[in-house]
């Protein structure tokens, strides 16, 4: 899974009114490119990002395939922000990044993106941290970070019983495992259903 590509493109004006799209931020990995292809494929990424967002209407998302990428792009009021992923990356993951990009964007910059007549090709350090850190879907989407996690212990656990079984292992401690498997089962699930409410659940077993 890859994101090669940030963007944020003012592509209409607040009313609706069509305009040139304008890049306000830009943030790519090319490196998987030729060296002599790099710019190029800046040059491509560039083009169809401005293409995507001035035909996505106001307060909709879409995605759109492009050759080996997945473009997925939310315009909110004028202002859209862009990802270039591979087809392997959550479409989930991929909506929350533009999401969080978007909320950055307009804490730092507010509404002067409304004013832009030019492209910005000034780098925004926050969108380059984002890419290297979103690189991994779990860090942008909670619940499929939790049900990693929760995948992950279920692994640990059931080769722990299976190893209990093959060793001979008393009856009790068998079933002591199975009842702590049921229990961080649970946990995990109560735990999803409370960070994504915005609290807190402090691990019983730790």
């Amino acid at each position: 899974m890859k994101i090669t590509a940030l963007l944020v493109i003012k592509c209409t004006t607040p009313g609706g009114s069509s305009a040139d799209p304008k890049v306000l931020a830009n943030a790519s990995d090319v490196s998987h490119f030729g060296f002599f292809q790099r710019a190029s494929a800046k040059e491509f990424i560039l083009f169809v990002a401005r293409t995507i967002a001035s035909r996505t209407p106001l307060g909709q998302r879409q995605s759109v395939e492009q050759d080996e990428y997945v473009v997925y792009c939310y315009n909110r009021n004028g202002l859209c922000g862009l990802v270039f992923a591979d087809k392997h990356y959550p479409m989930r993951s991929a909506f929350s990044v533009v999401n969080k990009v978007l909320d950055e964007y307009q804490q730092k910059f507010g509404n002067t993106w409304q004013s832009a007549q030019i492209d910005n090709n000034e780098a925004w350090p926050y969108l380059t941290e984002a890419l290297t850190k979103f690189q991994d879907p779990t860090e942008a989407d909670k619940l499929l970070k939790i049900q990693r996690d929760l995948d992950e212990t279920k692994v640990i656990l059931v080769l722990f019983l299976l190893h209990l079984k093959k060793e001979h292992s008393c009856k009790f401690s068998y079933i002591r495992a199975i009842k702590l498997l049921l229990k961080v089962t649970n946990f995990h699930f109560m735990a999803a259903q409370m960070e994504l409410c915005g609290c807190k659940l402090i691990h019983p077993f730790s």
